[in-house]
């Protein structure tokens, strides 16, 4: 935040008649325990009051709200020789993103540390979670019924509707935001006022207005921002492109970042992946020409939907596609919220507004649909099936270059074998060693090699027989187990 932007809000601040859950003045007495109590009573506070972030601001008098200052200089305190901000990071479960400020008002240092409000769960420092009542700090398994209304509640103020900058003029809003691409993927007239422009971007949640004094929203910095290293909370939001020499990470080629916003920015990233990407001569026996190596359909899709379901409240990391000799892996923060397995013929989307937005941009597609298409793309490029793993707090999409069939391992054939049943399942058909050798571009002789794919397929668990009764493995038709 900017001088004048932290200079508003303690303006606003220091008017509250007295403290509350989400707010705390103190002058100079602190302690980096006591900052780590606060920090988690303010962020539950905050929870619980409908607030977007609790504060805490140095340099200020609790009992009058007078600006005296302050001699904190928390950027320079230290915890056992480690940096305080990094410390109390540490010690916070879950790591919120919680900012420090170092500002004046009328020659007087104040701080201010602004702390997001707790999310589904409570806000922990060294495992304890705390809540203010009163002028007091205290245990918050002291109120179960306080602690669980945060268990309970889903958050008032989602992400997307978070301010990412504000105490904007007209003026900064156009400078800052790629007006023009908006109405060119929305496909309709740009407007002949900029009232009409502002008001539409009202509607779309991307400004809010209050007398004439502008913000702009997470999802409008997110979509369609000229630069999102203008806004101090997205800039790790941007996607992140790296390109690598060979098949692991020690030597990097290209590292490039996107700064735009995902909308005006989408065709730019995908652009850039597709020139990273080396071509191939032959691709299998049905593709005889030059052509690229990953189908761009199949890239676009996966970009488009680790953008969706990205954990936007997770700190420091966005999506990250990396390009190796032989894959390319696209990774977002966040654990998926359906298993993995079910990413075919399931959708459920963690930021809603987001999605629906790029879905009428025509950047990502209606339902999960999407999946469907990345499988279409490897079969007919004849690519091994891609893997989507759930990671300790990712999820990650591979696609994966050609490799002839008798190079597969075991793996990467029931992997082709349970997504080409899926793939069938979700159009009405259903499997057959018939339409899987064709999958596999094997000769009708080798029918028995397929026969054992489908079998150690079924020993996975993971497709059945369509009817329990045939015993006719030529005729049998297969769906996937969760049918």
């Amino acid at each position: 935040m900017t001088d004048s932007e932290l200079q508003n809000i303690t303006s606003k601040l220091i008017l509250l008649t007295t403290e509350n859950e989400w707010l705390e003045f103190k002058h100079n007495n602190h302690s980096s325990e006591e900052i780590g109590k606060q920090i988690s009573a303010l962020a539950n506070g905050a929870c619980l009051k409908k607030q977007r972030y609790g504060y805490l601001i140095f340099g200020v008098e609790d009992t009058n709200h007078t600006i005296v200052g302050t001699n904190f200089k928390p950027h320079e305190e230290k915890v056992g020789g480690e940096d305080l901000e990094h410390w109390l990071i540490k010690m916070l479960s879950p790591k919120i993103d919680f900012r420090i400020y170092e500002y004046s008002i009328n020659q007087m240092s104040l701080v201010l540390f602004e702390i997001p409000a707790a999310f589904d769960n409570p806000v922990r420092f060294r495992h304890k979670a705390y809540i203010r009542i009163g002028s007091y700090t205290k245990e918050l398994t002291e109120y179960p019924e306080k602690e669980r209304q945060i268990w309970n509640k889903k958050s008032e103020n989602l992400f997307e509707t978070e301010i990412a900058k504000s105490n904007l003029s007209s003026d900064e809003i156009v400078k800052m935001f790629d007006i023009q691409k908006y109405f060119d993927l929305i496909n309709i007239p740009y407007p002949s006022t900029r009232e009409r422009i502002f008001e539409r971007f009202i509607n779309e949640s991307f400004i809010t207005n209050e007398q004439n004094n502008y913000s702009i929203t997470n999802l409008g910095a997110l979509l369609f921002a000229k630069n999102l290293f203008d806004f101090d909370r997205l800039n790790r939001k941007a996607i992140r492109i790296v390109t690598y020499n060979g098949k692991n990470r020690v030597k990097i080629l290209k590292d490039h970042i996107e700064p735009k916003g995902y909308a005006n920015g989408f065709e730019d990233v995908i652009e850039f992946i597709s020139s990273q990407i080396p071509s191939n001569e032959e691709i299998g026996k049905a593709l005889r020409k030059t052509i690229a190596m990953f189908p761009k359909l199949a890239i676009r899709e996966l970009v488009a939907n680790a953008i969706i379901h990205q954990d936007l409240t997770e700190t420091g990391t966005g999506v990250l596609v990396e390009i190796f000799q032989d894959r390319i892996e696209i990774t977002n923060p966040g654990k998926p919220l359906i298993t993995t397995l079910r990413f075919i013929d399931e959708y459920k989307s963690r930021n809603e507004k987001l999605a629906d937005c790029m879905r009428r941009l025509g950047i990502c597609e209606e339902l999960g649909s999407g999946i469907d298409k990345v499988i279409i793309e490897t079969e007919t490029f004849q690519l091994p099936a891609p893997e989507f793993l759930e990671m300790e707090k990712h999820t990650r999409a591979t696609l994966f270059s050609y490799i002839d069939f008798k190079d597969m391992s075991k793996n990467d054939k029931i992997r082709c074998c349970y997504q080409h049943c899926c793939l069938k399942y979700v159009s009405n058909e259903r499997m057959t060693n018939k339409s899987l050798r064709e999958r596999f571009k094997i000769d009708p002789r080798n029918s028995a090699m397929v026969s054992r794919i489908i079998e150690q397929t079924i020993a996975n668990g993971l497709i059945k027989s369509d009817d329990d009764k045939s015993t006719s493995k030529k005729y049998a038709k297969y769906v996937p187990v969760w049918s």
